[in-house]
């Protein structure tokens, strides 16, 4: 019977408001330099082209501690040159495209004990200007994923238990959406999404199981960037992550920047939790580490948590504005 209740901690969370505070999604530390893994309307807002790699330990050393693996690219597609087109018998110069849409996607790798989930996102995003410096986004993905239960992580004394199910063994798809809007400007950002939109949920051969579903997540977050001098900037920064299954959680920073060439930064987590981050950017490729200190009983058990971040960034600065009208 014990270890019923330990899989309903570990496969149910959303049957047991607010009992449990079990994560359903990865939790990052170095989202302000890749938002586009939290919201969606994010992806192609710069107007530059980014490949992202993450890797993330949560609690090294602690046996079935959440592990995080994506991969993502996201672009915008920039203002073509003028094409000339035929209208009502007349030849006249039209853009091949206006650069207000971009694209992304992500595949990702997550182990959170015994649930294993592997898929993948893609995102649709549509840039408008609110005035000639602030530009307000708007995004949708769909995500896909394979959900299933590591029978190996488990023991049972009856090996026909009801609850490791063949399904169980074999794995679902989890289909789902997310929404987003992002606020830019060249002194501060702001954005919300909502992950797991609609709240899927698989069916695993019993009616016992109707209540597992995916809750729905929703993350703000918020950074204004403070001039000290020529080259270097302060930029205070908060996030808030929200769902009817956990206890909401909030982080609150502030960051050193250098030239742009250069990051240090320190955070709290509501929780109890201390992060340190560091990043440097070569040209056109960008490396950052972050080591996560929780004031929690597990902190005895573990090396910390540690996060790496390795992005390449393609498109110089005339590239990048090319969709501003004044370009």
């Amino acid at each position: 019977m014990n270890r019923i209740v330990i899989i309903l901690f570990l496969v149910l969370p959303a049957a047991i408001p607010r009992a449990a505070t079990a994560q359903q999604l990865p939790i990052y530390s170095q989202y302000l330099h890749n938002k586009f893994l939290i919201n969606p309307a994010v992806a192609g807002s710069d107007g530059y082209t980014t490949l992202n790699l993450t890797a993330r330990e949560q609690w090294a050393g602690y046996s079935g501690a959440p592990r995080t693996f994506s991969f993502s690219a996201q672009t915008r597609i920039l203002k073509s040159s003028h094409r000339i087109r035929d209208v009502r018998g007349r030849r006249v110069y039209r853009p091949g495209s206006d650069g207000r849409v971009g694209l992304g996607g992500y595949i990702f790798n997550d182990r959170n004990g015994a649930i294993l989930r592997t898929g993948i996102q893609s995102s649709y995003s549509y840039h408008i200007w609110l005035y000639p410096e602030t530009q307000l986004s708007f995004g949708l993905a769909f995500t896909g994923y394979h959900f299933r239960i590591n029978e190996r992580e488990l023991t049972f004394e009856d090996q026909n238990e009801p609850w490791l199910t063949n399904d169980l063994r074999r794995g679902i798809f989890v289909p789902d959406f997310s929404f987003g809007m992002h606020v830019l400007n060249a002194r501060y950002s702001a954005g919300f999404a909502a992950e797991q939109l609609f709240e899927s949920f698989g069916r695993l051969g019993s009616d016992a199981y109707s209540g597992f579903r995916m809750k729905r997540h929703y993350n703000l977050f918020a950074t204004y960037n403070i001039s000290t001098s020529l080259y270097s900037e302060l930029q205070p920064s908060a996030m808030a992550r929200i769902s009817d299954h956990m206890i909401p959680q909030f982080d609150f920073g502030l960051t050193y920047m250098y030239n742009d060439e250069f990051w240090a930064g320190m955070a709290y987590r509501t929780g109890g939790a201390v992060i340190a981050n560091v990043g440097v950017m070569f040209q056109n490729i960008f490396m950052g580490y972050s080591f996560d200190f929780t004031t929690q009983e597990i902190q005895r058990m573990t090396y910390g948590t540690h996060e790496i971040v390795i992005a390449i960034r393609y498109g110089d600065s005339r590239r990048r504005y090319r969709w501003l009208d004044r370009y």
